[in-house]
C-alpha cells in the first residue's frame, strides 16, 4: 500500500510539483524530515503509531520512504501552488489536510497503520492541521 501511495505521490509531484524552485522549499522539506526522524528516535520504544505493509519489511522502511518521497512531493506541490488570497489558502489547506487524513483513515481501516500509547485518529486530525497550517510560515521563517 505504501509503495503504491508513494508511487502516486511521485507521479503527482512530476505533474504538479514546483521542481524549478526546489531550493526555496528545501528548508521546509528538511524540517519535516528532521521532525519525523526525531519522533522515530525519541519514541522508538513507545511509538504513537506503527506502519505495516505487504511489500515493505518494517515501520522504519515505510517511514524512510515517506520522508524521501511523500514529504518532498507534498511540499513542492502544497507550497509551490500556494494561493495568494486568504479564501483560496483556506480551501487549499482543507484540501491537503483532507488528502492526508483520508489516506490515514483508509490505511487504519485496512490495518496498514495501528495506533498506540493514547494516539488516535483525532490526534492525527489536530497534528495534520497544525503541520499544514504552519508549513507556509516555516518557509518564510527559514528563507
Amino acid at each position: 500500500m505504501y509503495t503504491l501511495m508513494n508511487a502516486l505521490y511521485l507521479i503527482a509531484g512530476m505533474i504538479w510539483g514546483d521542481w524549478q524552485n526546489w531550493k526555496k522549499y528545501y528548508p521546509t522539506i528538511l524540517f519535516l524530515i528532521v521532525r519525523d526522524l526525531l519522533y522515530n528516535f525519541l519514541l522508538y520504544k513507545k511509538p504513537m503509531w506503527l506502519f505495516q505493509d505487504i511489500t515493505l519489511p518494517n515501520h522504519t522502511m515505510i517511514t524512510l520512504l515517506s520522508m524521501t518521497i511523500s514529504y518532498t512531493v507534498t511540499v513542492l506541490i502544497y507550497l509551490g501552488r500556494f494561493p495568494d488570497s486568504w479564501g483560496k489558502r483556506f480551501l487549499w489547506f482543507l484540501l491537503w489536510s483532507s488528502i492526508f487524513l483520508c489516506f490515514e483513515y483508509i490505511n487504519s481501516k485496512f490495518g496498514f497503520i495501528s495506533y498506540h500509547n493514547g494516539w488516535n485518529m483525532w490526534w492525527s486530525v489536530i497534528f495534520t492541521g497544525i503541520i499544514f497550517l504552519f508549513c507556509p510560515s516555516i518557509i518564510k521563517t527559514l528563507c
